[in-house]
Order: structure tokens, then C-alpha cells, then sequence
């Protein structure tokens, strides 16, 4: 199976941070790529940013609630693990961050990861003190020491009124590693 002619399918997870505003122009981004993209949001994300603005831009339904009918006979959390070519998580909390690096699949969003083979970007997005805490750091060392890709935090201006470090990477390194990724799959298919 050649991997280049596949198209590149992405699900993308949004969780709650003000961030959430920025995979709006992500998922715009990847659009233009020719990406085909499914959104996973958490409950908190869509306090920030309404499922309307990601459906649309999608061009597919939005997934929040684990329990909201399924789009198809298998349970969402199933069917968007497999058609994933590659899963995406920005902004990522740190809430999240731990779900992840402890098999926590409490909602359709960390569900769908654990059930998920494709390879795992994740662009955390936090206060300064909650990046620097030892237990986000830990949790990020196990998602890397299995082979996630976490994205290292921007410093500037923080939502919480302070400079420092915890802004989620800019959409152009997102994607950038997203195509890094893509890319690495297709040699090692080749290999």
C-alpha cells in the first residue's frame, strides 16, 4: 500500500485552553494542505470555541460527548482511532497530558488515543507553573519515552495575565512535525 497516495487523514483533539481558538487555524491549515480532518473536542473545549466554527471548517462532524449517537455502526472512539493516519492533539492540557501518559479513557477524546495505532503529536498548552510542575514534566517524559511527539511550549504572553513559558507551538511547527511524521512512516514502509 503506498502511503503518498493515500489521503492524509488526521484527527485532531482540542481540549479546554484558551488555546483553543488557535486548532481553529490549524485545522484551517490543514485544510489547505488537502488534509482530510475529524475534530475531537473535550466538554471544556467547547467552552472556548463552539463545534459549529470546527464543523464547518472540517466539512465533518464534530465528536464531544462519548455517549452522542455514533456517525457510524462502530463506537466513535473506535471509528475515529482507525481512520487516523495520524492523531493530533492542540492545545493539550495538562489535565490531558496525564489522561494520556496513565491510560485514563474517561471521554471520547483520550478514548480515541488510547484506541488509536497512528503516531501522536501533542502541542501542550498551560500556565508557566503547571508546565514547569514535576508531574507534567514527568508525564511528558512517558508520553515521549513511548514514542509521542510533544511539542515543546512557546514563552510570551500568557492567558492568565503573565509572561512565561506555555503557549502552544505556533501552527506552522505543528504542522511541520505532523509532515516530519508522515514522512518518517512513509520511509520506514519502504524499508
Amino acid at each position: 500500500m503506498n502511503l503518498k497516495r493515500q489521503p492524509k487523514r488526521v484527527v485532531l483533539g482540542v481540549t479546554g485552553s484558551i488555546a483553543a481558538y488557535k486548532a481553529v487555524e490549524l485545522l484551517r491549515l490543514m485544510k489547505l494542505r488537502g488534509w482530510d480532518v475529524s475534530v475531537i473536542m473535550t466538554p471544556s473545549a467547547t467552552e472556548f470555541v463552539g463545534t459549529l466554527t470546527f464543523r464547518t471548517l472540517s466539512q465533518h462532524p464534530v465528536g464531544v460527548d462519548m455517549f452522542d449517537r455514533a456517525l457510524e455502526w462502530m463506537p466513535d472512539h473506535i471509528s475515529l482511532a482507525d481512520r487516523a493516519g495520524m492523531f493530533v492533539i492542540a492545545p493539550c492540557t495538562a489535565n490531558v497530558i496525564a489522561k494520556l501518559a496513565h491510560g485514563i479513557a474517561d471521554d471520547l477524546l483520550t478514548a480515541t488515543a488510547l484506541a488509536c495505532t497512528a503516531p501522536l503529536v501533542v502541542a501542550p498548552a498551560m500556565n508557566e507553573n503547571m508546565w514547569d510542575h514535576a508531574a507534567t514534566r514527568d508525564n511528558v517524559a512517558v508520553l515521549r519515552k513511548r514514542g509521542v511527539r510533544v511539542l515543546d511550549v512557546g514563552a510570551g504572553d500568557l492567558a492568565c495575565g503573565r509572561k512565561g513559558r506555555g503557549r502552544m507551538a505556533d501552527a506552522s511547527l505543528i504542522l511541520k512535525t505532523v509532515e516530519s511524521c508522515w514522512s518518517k512512516r512513509v520511509k520506514e514502509k519502504h524499508i
